[in-house]
C-alpha cells in the first residue's frame, strides 16, 4: 500500500510545549496516512513533553531531545534525517487538518510539474477551534514578483509542502541567522526556481497563543527581517527595469474602474499561478486563471 502513496517527511522541533504538543502529534499520527516518515526533534524540553513524545515514540522515524539553538537549528537537525520524497513541518503548538496528508499526496500526483504548495490559510485559537479570515481576492496567490512589492508577507508555514529536489535545489537548509523569518527566506529561496501554487484545501492550521508567542509579540522585527530578505532578493535579482516596468503598470490598473477586473489585471502583472480547486469530476484540477 505505501508504494502508492510518495513518502512524506514532517518535522515538528519542540521546546516546552507540552500543553499543545499532543494535539499537534495527533493531529497528524490520526490521519493514518501509510507512508509517513515523522521526527520530533525537542530542544530539552522541562515540561511534560517527554512524557508526550515517549508515548508515540513506536509511530516515530525518529526524535531526539537535548540542547540545540532554537527552532531553526532544529529544523536542519530534522530534515537532515528525513527522506521523503515530500517534506513539510509543523510546530509543536500548530495542527494538520484531516486527512491533509491524502490531500497533499493527491495535489503533487496530479500535478508532477509542481514543486511546492500551501493549502487555503487557516488559524486556532488556544482551545484548538479553526477559524479563517477574511480577505482581499487573490489574497492567497504568489510569485516573486508579487514578493518584490511587498505583497505577500505571510505565505501560512503551517500549510506548506514541498518536493525534495527543490529543497535540494534550494541549499537544503533553513538559515538560522535570522532569529524571526527564516521560513519567509526559504521560501524566497525557493522562488527563484519554482512558482507556489497555493490550493483550496485546508491543509494545516496556524494556533494563536495569549502568551509567549514570537510571531505575535516580535511581529515588527519580523517585518523588519522581511523586509531585509526582500532588499536582498531584489538585489541579487538584477532585474531592476522589470520592477519598474511592474511598478508602471500596478500605477494604470490603479485606473481600472472596475474591482474585478482591477483583481485579475493585477493577477497577470504579478505573473499569479492558477490555483488549485476542486472538481466533482475531476478531482485536483487547476482554476480557469
Amino acid at each position: 500500500m505505501e508504494g502508492s502513496y510518495p513518502k512524506i517527511s514532517i518535522v515538528t522541533p519542540s521546546f516546552n510545549q507540552g500543553q499543545y504538543l499532543e494535539d499537534t502529534i495527533q493531529s497528524i499520527l490520526s490521519q493514518g496516512y501509510p507512508n509517513l516518515e515523522y521526527i520530533i526533534i525537542d530542544g530539552g524540553s522541562t515540561d511534560n513533553s517527554l512524557d508526550i513524545i515517549r508515548k508515540y515514540e513506536s509511530s516515530l522515524a525518529w526524535w531526539v531531545s537535548e540542547k540545540d539553538e532554537g527552532l531553526y537549528d532544529a529544523l536542519n537537525k530534522g530534515f537532515s534525517r528525513s527522506t521523503g520524497d515530500i517534506m513539510a513541518w509543523l510546530n509543536s503548538d500548530d495542527m494538520y487538518h484531516r486527512r491533509s496528508l491524502f490531500a497533499v499526496a493527491g495535489m503533487f500526483q496530479a500535478f508532477p510539474d509542481v514543486s511546492w504548495i500551501m493549502g487555503n490559510s487557516t488559524f486556532y485559537n488556544e482551545d484548538g477551534n479553526v477559524f479563517a479570515f477574511d480577505g482581499e481576492p487573490n489574497e492567497q496567490r504568489w510569485s516573486r514578483r508579487k514578493m518584490f512589492f511587498n505583497r505577500g508577507k505571510f505565505i501560512q508555514q503551517e500549510s506548506v509542502f514541498w518536493r525534495r529536489g527543490l529543497w535540494e535545489r534550494s541549499g537544503a537548509f533553513v538559515d538560522h541567522s535570522y532569529s524571526l523569518a527564516a521560513d519567509f527566506e526559504l521560501w524566497m529561496r525557493f522562488l527563484r526556481h519554482e512558482q507556489l501554487y497555493s490550493s483550496a484545501f485546508m491543509l494545516g492550521g496556524f494556533r494563536f497563543r495569549r502568551e509567549n508567542q514570537k510571531s505575535n509579540q516580535q511581529r515588527e522585527d519580523y517585518l523588519r527581517e522581511v523586509e531585509a530578505i526582500i532588499n536582498r532578493e531584489k538585489k541579487e535579482s538584477n532585474n531592476s527595469r522589470d520592477i519598474m516596468w511592474c511598478r508602471l503598470l500596478l500605477l494604470l490598473v490603479r485606473l481600472v474602474p472596475f474591482a474585478k477586473l482591477r483583481e485579475r489585471l493585477k493577477a497577470k502583472v504579478f505573473k499569479l499561478p492558477r490555483k488549485i480547486i476542486f472538481s466533482l469530476h475531476q478531482g485536483f484540477v487547476f482554476s480557469k486563471r
